[in-house]
């Protein structure tokens, strides 16, 4: 019997409804909380809530914790850096650790070319970086993003966030110039078409009927993109979709910024999901798993393209050193411990158990993934493929209470993103766990 999980009295309990009571009376009510999940502790890929109880982490709190909990590498580092010095702003001076971690980052990220980093502290400043960059360096105004898309909440990334309405709402205007199409999302797609009958489709309208008709191609200074989805639903292109992208975006001297906040640091199994595909960005954002949870955020840019002045764009904290050797020591432990590989693995695995669940289950409608970014969308049934938020959320909910940490995405999809060292042990208990749960809200249907 496995160790993991323990729940020892029903969450939420006591001690965790008490905080969630002064939450909602202290804290801004504009957060989203999946459930009362509260973190007394974390080692590995188990999370411990204030009452005891101890869950299988299938969600890396919020694909931040890639390397899991409390790496011993990772705290070591920043235990080391405390006693040295915990801040002296790399905007207006210099220190080795921003520097090393920059030359990491431009060796594992795509293409051979020389390049330079932007730091900041978050996901969002990452793409608002880079939205600047591009700004400057083209000296073009508009922008080309895609609907169902997720890069942040600050008013420029928010301009290209559009996966809920909740998320833009009152909050208009925004960065004008930014136009979105549908993204290629082939189990719904927004064409109605049929892949590979498509024939791409998607690629083709962006340049028949955006650029040719009111986005004029010599005034937009980049297209800004998901290699796989993220809140929007773990959605992932079809195989050619990002090289044809490509070719389009080189026929007009368009720039390419990924967005791999969610999908960068080895979650796919590769240290950047476009990898996948072959292409090399002009600007990659990341975040998230880059300093293991703490503030950082970074935009890679080719070295000709990040070409601002002194002062044209700046951040007191990015590049804290505190995070940058967390980041370090996090890009160490996946190479060391070869959790590029475990990721690719693992994720196969799961994705085979899933399949199988798929094939039994009528609400099972797609399952999609690489290494471990994995989506499961259920439906109310497959032959509409009516999405079944109700199901997913009450599937996410009794996960939960039996011992998964697991949450949801997009309209009506399980996202299962565990730490890419966690062990099949775990894997196996937690798929379980899972696949007990969904057929028990399948019968009660």
């Amino acid at each position: 019997m496995a160790d993991y999980p323990k729940i020892v009295v029903t969450p939420p309990g006591p001690k965790a409804r008490e905080l969630v009571k002064k939450d909602e009376r202290f804290i801004s009510p504009s957060y989203v909380r999946f459930y009362p999940l509260v973190i007394e502790s974390g080692k590995g890929c188990i999370v411990r809530d204030v009452d005891g109880n101890e869950y299988i982490d299938f969600n890396s709190g919020l694909a931040c914790l890639n390397v899991g909990h409390n790496h011993p590498k990772v705290i070591e580092a920043i235990k080391k850096q405390c006693d040295r010095f915990l801040h002296y702003s790399n905007t207006d001076f210099y220190y080795s650790e921003v520097i090393t971690l920059a030359e990491k980052l431009a060796e594992i990220t795509p293409g051979n070319f020389e390049k330079r980093v932007y730091f900041g502290n978050s996901g969002t400043e990452a793409v608002e970086a880079a939205i600047k960059l591009a700004k400057w360096h083209t000296r073009k105004q508009l922008f080309i993003g895609f609907i169902n898309a997720f890069h942040g909440r600050t008013i420029g990334s928010l301009s290209f966030t559009a996966s809920k309405p909740t998320q833009r709402r009152y909050f208009f205007p925004l960065m004008p110039g930014v136009n979105h199409v549908p993204y290629p999302y082939c189990y719904r797609c927004p064409f109605k078409q049929t892949y590979p009958d498509c024939h791409y489709w998607c690629v083709d309208f962006i340049d028949e009927f955006v650029l040719q008709k009111y986005a004029p191609p010599e005034d937009v200074a980049a297209i800004v993109f998901e290699p796989i989805q993220g809140e929007g639903g773990y959605v992932i292109p079809p195989p050619e979709y990002f090289q044809r992208l490509k070719k389009l975006a080189d026929k007009y001297g368009i720039l390419l910024i990924d967005d791999e906040v969610q999908s960068g640091i080895g979650r796919t199994g590769k240290w950047f999901a476009i990898e996948h595909w072959n292409v090399e960005p002009d600007v990659i954002c990341s975040a998230k798993a880059l300093a293991s949870g703490l503030p950082l955020g970074a935009t890679i840019a080719k070295a000709k393209i990040m070409d601002w002045v002194g002062g044209s764009h700046a951040s007191t904290f990015g590049g804290n050193p505190l995070s940058c050797v967390a980041a370090i020591a996090v890009i160490d432990a996946i190479k060391e411990e070869r959790l590029l590989e475990n990721a690719t693995k693992q994720g196969t695995y799961i994705l085979k158990r899933l399949e199988e669940l798929k094939e039994k289950s009528e609400i099972v409608g797609d399952v999609r993934g690489k290494g471990l970014m994995i989506g499961v969308e259920f439906v109310e049934d497959k032959d509409s493929k009516k999405p079944a938020p109700q199901k997913t959320n009450e599937i996410m909910m009794r996960s939960w209470k039996r011992g998964v940490a697991v949450i949801t995405c997009g309209i009506s999809t399980l996202r299962i993103m565990p730490p890419l060292n966690i062990t099949r042990e775990l894997v196996d208990t937690g798929l379980e766990i899972i696949e007990d749960v969904v057929k028990e809200v399948e019968k009660e249907k």
